[in-house]
């Protein structure tokens, strides 16, 4: 499972069961607290009426008389009140009076007048001069059933003559609660989702980072040219650290590699250096040989020169990891200046260099210098193995959003082993005239071309000869 996705599961798992849990104490706290303002409610309506019904229950008339035909009014009006999204129109009040005794003397109902309710819990603790107040179900079984009862004192000369209970139905208030819980569920799903989008955010630009820094460690392991990614914050500053120790180890293996190289390569000359210079000591050495020898030792020499030229050449190419300031470059006019140079050499070869294909292809971004030595590089290579009387034949063009240069000459093509190793460093075929190259040329062209996001390849041309190609990507 990749890291982003991990980041992603365990983000939204702490986030789901936060959110969850806040929903239930949400939810579970709706219920109760509306409970407790209706309860509270009960409680000031109780004691208002407890007041207003102390003269009828002293004058003996609670049951018919000022206060019990207000109430019974009370039943027939019309409230028409739109409360949030719902509207009322009756008075859910049930107004019960008690004397001294608990029996009940005025029900609003008219059920309950004349039973003893003294042992009911509003009641006796009211009369006990406490707080009283009850929430019984009509149907034991149905708890949406329950109705609040809460009561007053009716008082006289600091004695409780009375006790007038308020009950309310606890279902006139499940709408609002119901409407409160579907509110604080469809937010917290919000908030849910909310979070979500955050953690896959979060979790995409984590896991953005971090791919491009493993691409970036992957492709360095892997010996490839690799451009830091564009990262931001503690990324960047690892980013850096990267690149830095990519430097430092990649600075020393290459030093040791070249060095490795570099000798290698000049052992052969040094040893026919050698040879030449211990016979050229012989005095008895004829003439002819001794300048045969001298100019042995100066081909070595200038042979060594150019291993050294070339392998330096390569390295600052295979150093680099991108072209820092890139030029706009008309290809077809670049192969035909490398040609002019080359027209003098190859006249005195006796080959002649002809362009195919004169249309102009697309300019392409890059480093004039260095295409330029390649380019050079395999009209070299294509010049040191073409017979007299011979031609080489190239072409600038166009191929699916590609420049290509195809260079192809009439010699007597590459042997099917060295088909794969042509562009290994200081792997070197024969030449016509028995010479070899250094075996740098082909591998600084391969560097070029991947340098600059392109290829090279070498293959045969039917009839004989070589084809190289060098494919470059078109400017956007």
């Amino acid at each position: 499972m990749k890291i982003g996705l991990r980041i992603l599961l365990g983000y939204f798992l702490i986030v789901a069961i936060a959110g969850i849990l806040l929903m239930r104490v949400f939810v579970q706290e709706v219920k109760p607290g509306v409970r407790q303002a209706m309860e509270d409610t009960l409680a000031d309506t109780a004691n208002v009426l407890a007041e207003l019904a102390t003269d009828d229950m002293l004058a003996g008339r609670i049951a018919d008389g000022n206060f019990a035909r207000r109430i019974e009014a009370l039943r027939e009006r019309d409230i028409d009140a739109r409360i949030w999204d719902f509207t009322k129109h009756a008075v859910s009040y049930r107004i019960m009076v008690a004397d001294a005794r608990g029996i009940v003397v005025f029900d609003s109902a008219g059920i309950d007048v004349g039973r003893d309710h003294s042992r009911w819990n509003d009641v006796y603790r009211t009369l006990q001069g406490e707080y009283g107040a009850r929430s019984t179900r009509s149907d034991p079984d149905d708890d949406s059933s329950s109705v609040m009862h809460v009561a007053a004192p009716i008082r006289h000369d600091d004695a409780i003559i009375g006790v007038l209970t308020v009950a309310k139905p606890n279902a006139t208030m499940e709408p609002f609660i119901l409407r409160s819980e579907r509110i604080v569920r469809r937010w917290g799903l919000v908030l849910l989702g909310a979070a979500l989008t955050i953690g896959l955010l979060a979790a995409w630009w984590l896991s953005r980072q971090l791919g491009g820094l493993q691409r970036y460690a992957r492709a360095v392991t892997a010996g490839e040219r690799a451009t830091l990614p564009d990262s931001a914050g503690e990324f960047a500053d690892l980013g850096r650290a990267l690149e830095t120790m990519r430097e430092r180890l990649e600075g020393k293996q290459y030093v040791e590699r070249y060095v490795h190289s570099l000798t290698h390569e000049l052992k052969a000359p040094l040893t026919a250096i050698r040879g030449a210079a211990e016979l050229l000591t012989d005095p008895a050495l004829p003439d002819g040989d001794r300048i045969r020898f001298a100019a042995h030792v100066d081909q070595q020499s200038e042979r060594m020169a150019q291993a050294i030229d070339k392998l330096l050449a390569l390295a600052a190419v295979e150093s680099r990891q991108r072209i820092e300031q890139p030029e706009q470059i008309d290809v077809a006019a670049l192969v035909a200046d490398v040609v002019d140079g080359f027209d003098l050499r190859a006249g005195k070869a006796g080959v002649e260099i002809i362009v195919m294909h004169a249309a102009a292809p697309q300019p392409i971004a890059g480093d004039a210098f260095l295409l330029r030595q390649a380019v050079s590089n395999l009209f070299d290579n294509a010049l040191a193995h073409a017979p007299h009387g011979s031609r080489i034949e190239w072409q600038a063009s166009d191929e699916a959003g590609q420049v290509v240069v195809e260079i192809r000459d009439g010699g007597s093509g590459i042997p099917d082993y060295a088909l794969g190793r042509v562009f290994e460093r200081f792997y070197s075929l024969p030449r016509p005239d028995g010479g070899r190259s250094s075996g740098l040329g082909l591998p600084f062209v391969a560097e070029v071309a991947e340098l600059h996001g392109g290829s090279v390849s070498l293959s045969n041309r039917e009839g004989g000869g070589a084809i190289a190609r060098l494919s470059l990507p078109r400017t956007p």
